[in-house]
C-alpha cells in the first residue's frame, strides 16, 4: 500500500509518503505562522518525487484529523478530499495527538501527555500510556491551572507539544517538558497502515476535521 500523509494542524506543515509501514519520504517545515496554504501542495510534489512515485500510484490519502488549528485543518481536509475524489482512492483519518506520542514510547515514562496550544491558558490534551502508546484519556480542551494533571503525581510524566511551555510555568506536578515537539506526518505511517489493512476509511464526502471546539474569530477594532 502506498499512502500520502498530510499533517496541517500546527505550524509544522508536514507531508510524508509511505509504502506499507516504511517511510519513503518526508517533507516538513515549522514556520512562525501557519503557511499550509503556501507550502502544502509544493511539499506533496516534493514528497512524491523523493519517494519516486506519482499521484496515480497512491492507494490512499491519510489526514491528521485534529484537534489543532482550525484553518490548518480545513486546508488539509480540502486537499485530502480533492486527491481522493480525483484519484478515486480511500481516505484515512489519524488522531493528531497520536503523532506526537510515538517517538517517545517505551523510554521510561509512565504517561505521555500531548499539549497543543489553544491560546491563553487553554490547551488541547489527551493522556497516553508511556510504554505502549495506547490512549488512556481521549482528547479534550483544558484550561491549565496549578492543579491540572494532579492525578498523575508521583509518576514519570512527559508533556510534549507547543502547549508544554506554558504548562511548565503553572503546573505543580513534576514532569519533563518538550515544547519543541509538533505533530508530524512521519508518525502517521504506522496508524494509517493499520487502518488501511482493516479498511477503516472515512466518508470522503461527509468527513469533517476534529476541531474539538467551535471556531472563534477575532473581531476587528472599530476605527
Amino acid at each position: 500500500m502506498k499512502i500520502l500523509h498530510l499533517e496541517t494542524s500546527s505550524r509544522n506543515c508536514s507531508v510524508a509518503v509511505s509504502e506499507g509501514r516504511e517511510l519513503l519520504c518526508l517533507c516538513e517545515e515549522i514556520s512562525d505562522g501557519y503557511k499550509q496554504s503556501e507550502k502544502l501542495h509544493r511539499f506533496v510534489e516534493w514528497a512524491l518525487e523523493g519517494a519516486e512515485i506519482s499521484l496515480q500510484d497512491l492507494d490512499a490519502v491519510a489526514l491528521s484529523q485534529g484537534p489543532g488549528s482550525y484553518t490548518g485543518l480545513r486546508i488539509g481536509a480540502a486537499s485530502a478530499k480533492g486527491f481522493c475524489f480525483a484519484l478515486e482512492i480511500p481516505m484515512i483519518a489519524v488522531d493528531t495527538m497520536l503523532t506526537m506520542v510515538q517517538a517517545f514510547e517505551n523510554q521510561g515514562f509512565d504517561y505521555i501527555v500531548p499539549l497543543i496550544d489553544a491560546r491563553r491558558m487553554e490547551v488541547y490534551t489527551a493522556i497516553y500510556d508511556g510504554r505502549t502508546g495506547a490512549e488512556i484519556q481521549g482528547a479534550t480542551n483544558l484550561i491549565l491551572d496549578e492543579n491540572s494533571f494532579a492525578e498523575l503525581e508521583n509518576r514519570e510524566i512527559l508533556f510534549v507539544g507547543d502547549g508544554a511551555k506554558k504548562a511548565s510555568e503553572v503546573l505543580k506536578v513534576k514532569a519533563e517538558f518538550k515544547p519543541e515537539v509538533f505533530p508530524s506526518a512521519e508518525f502517521m505511517v504506522r496508524a494509517a497502515a493499520g487502518k488501511f489493512e482493516k479498511k477503516d476509511f472515512v466518508d470522503v464526502a461527509y468527513f469533517e476535521p476534529f476541531y474539538l471546539k467551535e471556531f472563534q474569530g477575532v473581531k476587528k477594532a472599530e476605527k
